[in-house]
């Protein structure tokens, strides 16, 4: 028997929706058992999930599950930016500077995102991101190299380690949080900028299935502006 596909899985879910298997705002059954059921991959029920999440049928939240939304909800298109081409759409010259390279252990707030133990080591990065040889973003990042081991050989030399995931490697859920935020004194350094200046920040966190792949904040300079589509 030829194993279910995410579509028709999607499909099923989806009639079970409609038939009213569920109550609006109740949870669902877990990827687990729902895998089991169709007879597929964890990852082919987490991708039809996925899909209906994004016609807003349901809401989906790590660690809480999968609900029923109680009203359709119309969701934001969010992309993971490259910020080589946020610089070129702007006329500008793209180049990076890697400022920190360095494998150590995180503090406890980051091991705890990346949920790897104690005495494990993660990669962690510091890049400038340049327009026209002026600071357009400042990154920060932590990296966990057992999702990623082949990070180790990546020329960051040549490609920012932004540009590098984004084209290297998949991930299946992120969390994002937009602020902002005001430059303190390592900031302000990294982006030629003054201490107290108000700066946004995206701080994201992204996994692939049960395993967490990066955390990272990208400090833009003043002025930038933030664009996505309904």
């Amino acid at each position: 028997m030829a194993m279910a596909s995410y579509q028709h899985i999607r499909e099923s879910i989806l009639a079970r929706i409609q038939a009213g298997e569920w109550s609006l705002g109740e949870l669902i059954p877990g990827e687990v058992k729902l895998s089991k059921e169709y007879g597929c991959a964890r990852a082919t029920v987490n991708r039809a999930l996925r899909a209906l999440a994004d016609e807003g049928l349901v809401i989906r939240k790590r660690k809480e599950g999968t609900r029923i939304c109680r009203t359709r909800v119309r969701q934001a298109k969010l992309y993971i930016p490259i910020v080589r081409e946020q610089v070129e759409a702007t006329g500008q010259k793209y180049h990076h500077n890697l400022i920190t390279q360095k494998s150590a252990k995180p503090p406890p707030s980051i091991r705890n995102l990346l949920q790897i133990p104690t005495s494990t080591k993660a990669l962690y990065l510091e890049t400038v991101h340049l327009a026209d040889e002026r600071p357009f973003a400042y990154e920060t990042r932590w990296l966990n190299v057992d999702a990623v081991p082949n990070i180790l050989q990546a020329p960051f030399d040549r490609i920012s380690v932004n540009e590098w995931l984004v084209q290297s490697v998949p991930f299946s859920n992120g969390d994002v949080a937009f602020s902002a935020v005001n430059a303190d004194q390592e900031i302000a350094a990294a982006l030629d900028t003054r201490i107290d200046q108000a700066l946004f920040l995206i701080d994201r966190t992204t996994w692939l299935d049960d395993v967490f792949i990066t955390t990272m904040k990208l400090f833009y300079k003043d002025g930038f502006q933030l664009y996505s589509e309904l």
